[in-house]
């Protein structure tokens, strides 16, 4: 089984809780990415990445001091959102720690496909960035389909909990044998489910933690998961999507 997941905007370092315990299998891709990024102007780079000029500056001093050797953060510790707090690998055993390296991967614009202990740096990248990359005009056309080919040979299984913007490296390629699941988080609202992006990624972070802490390779067991109002909808869920659903009457 593998868990795909989004990363977050926000990053930090930090090189003291865990030890790095390898390297991004596209590292190579990355440093070209990186090459690109350092070609552009500081007005190109702010319309890449929609931010303020203070964002620019201070992304734009991360892109010119980068370094793949040094000051390396486990990615799983890299990423700051929503989803990576609720996650808290930060407090899990060691047991559930050993399950999230097996299991889980992160889907990056910058460094493709990581395994959350691949010792990364701090950058600005969606994933959905117009960037033009020698023959390609966009990093979908970039990656193609190499996170899932790298995927693929690891395992037939893939849960998808990461957001459409990241999982479309992935959706588009898959065959048999390999099957995937979308897990969508929503509200029921006079009987349709509404995804919210908050909740969504408070819940696929409690979700990854409760695979790690049960240790779940069943998917039997993946529909157990309930957290804070969701539970899993068996009417609305199919083979390929699982809807685990807050239930919410709106009085008009």
């Amino acid at each position: 089984m593998k868990i795909i997941i989004s990363p977050a905007k926000k990053m930090v370092v930090d090189s003291d809780n865990f030890s790095v315990t390898g390297r991004p299998v596209f590292e190579a891709k990355a440093k070209k990415i990186h090459h690109r990024l350092l070609q552009l102007s500081y007005k190109d780079l702010q319309e890449l990445w929609k931010c303020n000029e203070q964002l620019t500056e201070e992304n734009r001093k991360r892109l010119r001091e980068m370094d793949f050797d040094r000051a390396l953060t486990p990615a799983i510790l890299s990423y700051v959102g929503l989803q990576y707090q609720h996650m808290s690998a930060i407090t899990m055993t060691r047991g559930a720690l050993t399950y999230v390296e097996k299991n889980v991967r992160i889907l990056s614009g910058f460094y493709g496909l990581l395994k959350p202990f691949d010792g990364i740096l701090p950058y600005r990248l969606e994933m959905q960035a117009k960037l033009s990359l020698g023959k390609t005009d966009n990093l979908y056309a970039f990656w193609k389909d190499s996170m899932y080919q790298e995927i693929a040979k690891e395992d037939h299984l893939i849960i998808n909990l990461a957001s459409k913007e990241y999982s479309k490296v992935i959706e588009p390629f898959i065959k048999k044998p390999v099957q995937s699941i979308t897990i969508v988080f929503g509200e029921l609202v006079d009987g349709k489910v509404i995804q919210k992006a908050t909740i969504a990624k408070m819940a696929r972070g409690e979700m990854v933690r409760y695979l790690a802490e049960n240790q779940i390779e069943d998917l039997d067991y993946i529909k157990k998961f309930s957290w804070d109002g969701f539970e899993f909808d068996e009417k609305r869920s199919t083979e390929q999507k699982y809807f685990s659903v807050m239930k919410k009457n709106v009085i008009l």
